[in-house]
């Protein structure tokens, strides 16, 4: 009987698909650190607020989306392994600062660089891409991506333990016990980093993979996939925008955060980042357009757009849905009881409710891949899952009904009373995961094909669009009602599929064997 080929640790490739997904488990391990503690460090920081944690918990994401568009370009100009190694050595030092932090600006600058560890991701679509053959990439991508997103999950698991139960209880380390436990999650980033530079290489021996001369810009072959490219471009600053606009509403002590004369020099400075990638754009560009594109060296920009479209509504979904999605359980179903007068959704049992749209990462993103593989059509595959994302929502919006206006808020109740329909609302909450995370491996199954040359820079502006989507779609959330919100992003979904449906190009050699 053969070993099944995910366990097979004679091949190479295998082993570096696992030291893979252990590293960017590791990156969002570290990412995601601070969620767990939190109450912790509010217990333990005299003048530490809820209000310092909002705002840490902005900054934590606000850098991940220009740092996945600069890894992209990075690991098309150095491989992989250096930057993966790099990423993982040097966001260790921004989770000392802010384990032994004792001012709110040293927390807020560590956190802020820290979000740039969130780009992790991007890094190893590269390198399952250059280790795997077409036939096999959407079933590798997806293993590698489910089991390394559970490194947030594992971050909400294992941090308070470390920090109340070892350290506090056992060593007796006394309040500062969660600072040390922060220190141990960067120092297992840091060590795995140098590890990860010596288990691995940027592909199999013999096979070349051909690198970007410079780190600049993506290469276009058509002044319509131009005008795309900068088109595109410009929601990757708008979101920072977004951010700004957020983190500068956000007061503490009466004050706010960031004042408004601050919020127009960032915005000032965002839109000249984006003019500056406009001229370089060009620059780079231009000339290779009047030259004229070799046949052999076109590819389809339009495929990226659909596929930035598809990671907006199914990574961004996820992202906002799962920050939501605790509170809608728990408000909706506030009056369900049991037979001697008990509530029954309490905080506890809305975070496992929340916590199943994440854990169905573990097998459903896999999926998503491993059905692109034997679809045998790859486009197809993607407009099903989005077609799934669409009706998945709508479910989710019919779970409950808009009640009463109390005190100016439109209230929730649900669709139907009795225990057995919030049975079946968790039933309908995790087939909508199952699609908008399997989606997301069928996104991952395309992109190594649109252009190999920039794998990398494709996957970030890609992944960079999840956190966009998760931005707008979080801040809707904040204008409006929760049903209203399950059928906005249901049409995010629908648009997308539209997008996908007349842009997405099914690869060529998309099931090749090498």
């Amino acid at each position: 009987m053969s070993r099944p080929e995910l366990i097979d640790f004679n091949q190479e490739r295998i082993r570096v698909l696992h030291y893979t997904w252990i590293a960017f488990f590791i990156t969002f391990f570290v990412w995601f650190n601070m969620a767990p503690v939190a109450t912790t460090m509010l217990r333990n920081i005299e003048w530490l607020t809820k209000e310092h944690i909002k705002v840490l918990a902005i900054c934590n994401v606000a850098l991940t989306i220009p740092a996945r568009i600069i890894i992209g370009a990075l690991i098309d100009r150095y491989g992989p392994r250096r930057v993966f190694s790099g990423l993982m050595i040097s966001m260790a030092f921004p989770v000392f600062t802010f384990a032994f932090g004792n001012t709110f600006l040293q927390l807020l600058i560590s956190r802020l660089v820290l979000g740039s560890i969130g780009a992790g991701f991007v890094v190893g679509i590269k390198m399952v891409a250059n280790w795997f053959p077409p036939k096999m990439i959407g079933r590798a991508e997806g293993f590698y991506a489910g089991w390394g997103n559970f490194g947030s999950a594992w971050a909400a698991m294992t941090l308070p333990w470390i920090a109340l139960t070892f350290f506090e209880k056992w060593l007796g380390l006394g309040p500062d016990a969660w600072r040390y436990a922060l220190a141990v999650n960067g120092l297992v980033s840091l060590i795995y980093g140098i590890m990860y530079y010596f288990l691995v290489k940027d592909s199999p021996t013999g096979e070349q993979v051909i690198k970007a001369k410079k780190t600049e810009p993506m290469t276009v072959t058509s002044y319509l996939d131009l005008f795309q490219y900068l088109l595109w471009s410009a929601p990757l600053m708008g979101a920072m925008g977004i951010l700004t606009w957020r983190i500068s509403n956000v007061k503490i002590s009466g004050d706010p955060i960031i004042s408004q004369n601050i919020a127009y020099i960032i915005y000032g400075i965002l839109i000249l980042i984006y003019l500056a990638h406009v001229v370089k754009t060009l620059q780079v560009n231009l000339p290779i357009l009047k030259k004229g594109v070799p046949e052999n060296e076109r590819y389809h920009w339009g495929s990226v757009a659909a596929l930035n479209s598809t990671y907006f509504a199914n990574f961004g979904a996820e992202l906002a849905v799962v920050s939501m999605l605790p509170m809608f359980f728990e408000s909706t179903f506030k009056n369900l009881t049991n037979g001697a007068g008990d509530m029954i959704m309490t905080a506890t049992l809305a975070g496992l409710i929340a916590a199943s749209f994440a854990f169905v990462n573990l097998f459903a993103r896999p999926l998503g891949g491993l059905i692109s593989d034997h679809m045998k059509n790859r486009k197809r595959t993607m407009l099903i899952y989005m077609v799934g994302i669409f009706i998945g929502f709508l479910g989710m919006a019919h779970i409950g009904e808009w009640g009463p206006v109390v005190n100016g808020v439109q209230t929730i109740i649900p669709m139907f009373d009795g225990m057995m329909w919030l049975v079946i609302s968790v039933v309908i909450t995790v087939i909508c995961s199952m699609f908008v995370q399997g989606a997301e491996g069928a996104t991952f199954a395309v992109i190594p094909m649109v252009n190999k040359k920039m794998t990398g820079q494709i996957a970030g502006m890609a992944g960079a669009y999840g956190n966009v989507g998760a931005v707008f779609y979080l801040v809707l959330f904040s204008l409006v009602d929760s049903k209203t919100f399950f059928f906005s992003i249901a049409a995010g979904a629908a648009i997308s599929f539209i997008i996908c449906a007349l842009m997405l190009e099914e690869p060529k050699d998309a099931f090749a064997d090498a």
